[in-house]
């Protein structure tokens, strides 16, 4: 399938986990991908991966660099657009997680997620429609939001708060993008098995346990709803929310 062929992504945070599957799947149909990772050797990694496998038709490159930084953001978009020509598809995935109640969280660690989380993915997002405006062919922006962003969770008030502002700013954009062709939505992953959550012997047992769908998500779940949002065939869809969990906010039972 070549669903993406003649289309450049950038995708943030994609060194690892659902980010790096996206831009496999991606490079896969066709699309060129610019793959940003805070960890230099990381990205390159990644890219070299992806490189590697047999059956893309696409390209994969390496850009590292800080996803909330404004000025390496429009590095970001330059790069895609000398390298391969245009900005088609942003996908602000970059995210961190800092877990703390409302009392010992810290300026700083309040600061850095939203920094990131927020900041980062505004001006991704700005910065990559103001290409795609010029190209006139319209495009497709993507936000990485989470299940916490539907649900309280402990320990994650600010983490929570800036993916609930991520859909909410998915909505806000259908009123400048949509006059262009640009699509805006957000995906909500519930507890997906990435590198970082298998490090934790309990995570697969305690959250096939509570998932309605009896496991927890893996990242080709994800990704395939990734694709479907940022398809040529789901242009008369914006301004959306995609819960991918198993069901778990359907219920949403603590992990405990």
């Amino acid at each position: 399938m070549n669903n993406f062929s003649q289309q450049t992504a950038i995708i943030t945070g994609a060194g690892t986990g659902i980010g790096f599957a996206i831009a496999k799947a991606l490079v896969q149909q066709g699309a060129n991908v610019l793959l940003n990772d805070y960890d230099e050797a990381l990205a390159h990694k990644a890219a070299f991966a992806i490189q590697q496998e047999g059956e893309r038709t696409g390209q994969c490159e390496a850009c590292f660099g800080d996803a909330s930084d404004v000025q390496f953001i429009q590095f970001m978009v330059d790069t895609a657009v000398n390298r391969f020509g245009s900005v088609d598809i942003a996908i602000a995935n970059a995210g961190i997680t800092i877990f703390g109640d409302i009392f010992t969280t810290t300026p700083e660690s309040f600061q850095k997620i939203v920094d990131l989380n927020l900041r980062g993915s505004f001006f991704l997002a700005q910065m990559a429609a103001r290409q795609m405006r010029a190209q006139q062919r319209g495009g497709s922006v993507l936000f990485m939001s989470s299940v916490v962003g539907h649900q309280a969770h402990p320990g994650l008030p600010v983490y929570s708060m800036t993916k609930a502002g991520l859909e909410m700013l998915a909505k806000q954009l259908v009123i400048d993008f949509s006059p262009l062709g640009i699509t805006v939505n957000a995906i909500a992953p519930g507890a997906t098995l990435t590198e970082r959550t298998l490090d934790d012997p309990t995570y697969i047992p305690i959250w096939s346990r509570i998932t309605p769908m009896g496991r927890p998500a893996t990242v080709e779940d994800i990704t395939n709803a990734a694709l479907f949002l940022i398809a040529p065939a789901s242009r008369h869809i914006t301004g959306q929310s995609l819960v991918v969990d198993g069901g778990w906010t359907s219920i949403s039972p603590p992990p405990v």
